[in-house]
């Protein structure tokens, strides 16, 4: 049968009758689309955070974009993030015309390096100090967004420092990271608005898709509500501003109600098996397992070791394969290299560190009912390789 890589089906049977009771409410008062379950679930979600606004949306993506929106990022802007993350975090920074411009990362927690994003803004503003920049003219730097890769909060004290000193906005990419912690403070509490998304995979997933904001600003809350419906002003049929079609389903809101039951202690659970990993992986030769720096929480979305090369990672994943256990990489092309970013002028060795963990980094099963068994036959498949 194998090991899956995400178990929804043994969360289901633990929340079902919850869920179809969630759900049957929805059904049975009709209101489809920004029903009550909304703004419940945005109140629940943003005091679980310690946020003063949540704004649920249609996804992860729809989240990033309405916050670069509603900070009004238009052409001309250079917005910095990281090469090693999902597609959407730079295609919505290009998606409103301005530029990505992609900071290498750091070796260990595999987020935005705060010391090569301090030069490279610098950079761009003009400093000879031999950082790399796509190459278009005339850009202005805007704002920042920072990814919690894997579930790990990047290094938010340093990343704020760098933002305040050359005024620029912080949006936290937290579609992997809802539920982890940062010196004391939870996930998307981390930047002038927070995105996250509900995919099924993530840490807390509906059963399609599903994002939200984070704020606490008064103002952007009420520019991102704007734009979550076609920039609608306080008459419906005036829109004061261009929008999408952004909002999140009234169903997709009562299956998380049901989800977030449980999910202080799923996360709980994804730590134990985290733990019982780093005890089984520690003493294999070449292989680098996921750490996590004193004073930060991660929520395990992914567990993503290092193979000494990618020879080693191809050895490993034959030996996974033969298990029946699946190992997929994230991130095989860091987005410096992507194709859809091939006019700005970037080329292999302009992010050393992002291009050495893509050759070498894959990922094992990862949820909070994966059993020690289960991760022994996984560790053994590994050390055999």
């Amino acid at each position: 049968m194998g090991i899956p890589f995400i178990d929804l089906k043994k969360q289901f049977s633990r929340i079902e009758k919850q869920v179809r009771e969630n759900m049957d409410t929805v059904l049975d008062h009709g209101a489809y689309i920004m029903g009550p379950e909304i703004p419940a679930i945005e109140k629940r979600l943003a005091e679980y955070c310690g946020t003063k606004h949540a704004l649920g949306c249609a996804s992860g993506t729809d989240a990033l974009t309405l916050a670069l929106m509603s900070l009004d990022v238009k052409p001309g802007d250079a917005v910095f993030t990281t090469p090693f993350t999902f597609f959407a975090t730079a295609e919505t920074i290009a998606l409103t015309g301005a530029t990505p411009v992609f900071v290498d990362i750091d070796p260990v927690t595999f987020n935005i390096d705060p010391e090569k994003l301090e030069k490279t803004i610098e950079a761009l503003k003009g400093a000879d100090n031999g950082m790399v920049l796509p190459k278009v003219k005339g850009l202005t730097p805007k704002g920042i967004i920072s990814v919690d890769i894997f579930g790990l909060p990047a290094d938010y004290d340093a990343i704020k420092t760098v933002a305040e000193k050359h005024d620029l906005f912080l949006i936290e990419d937290a579609a992997q990271s809802f539920g982890g912690e940062y010196k004391g403070k939870r996930a998307c509490s981390l930047g002038d608005i927070t995105c996250t998304s509900f995919f099924p995979a993530k840490p807390l997933g509906c059963y399609g898709d599903g994002g939200m904001c984070f704020t606490d600003d008064d103002e952007l809350i009420e520019r991102l509500r704007s734009h979550r419906v076609h920039g609608q002003g306080p008459d419906k049929y005036d829109n004061i501003r261009l929008g999408i079609t952004g909002r999140l389903d009234t169903l997709q809101a009562a299956v998380l109600q049901a989800k977030f039951d449980i999910f202080p202690e799923e996360v709980d659970l994804r730590d134990k098996v985290a733990d019982t990993y780093a005890e089984l992986l520690a003493d294999i030769e070449g292989l680098t397992a996921p750490s996590v720096p004193e004073g930060y929480r991660s929520v395990w979305a992914q567990y993503c070791p290092l193979a000494k090369d990618g020879e080693h990672r191809d050895r490993i994943q034959a030996a996974l394969s033969e298990k029946g256990v699946p190992s997929p990489i994230y991130y095989p092309i860091p987005m410096h290299l992507q194709t859809a970013f091939k006019d700005l002028g970037y080329k292999m060795g302009d992010c050393p560190v992002s291009e050495d963990a893509a050759t070498r980094i894959f990922a094992i099963p990862m949820h909070p009912y994966l059993e020690r068994e289960q991760q022994e036959m996984i560790a053994e498949a590994i050390r055999n390789a």
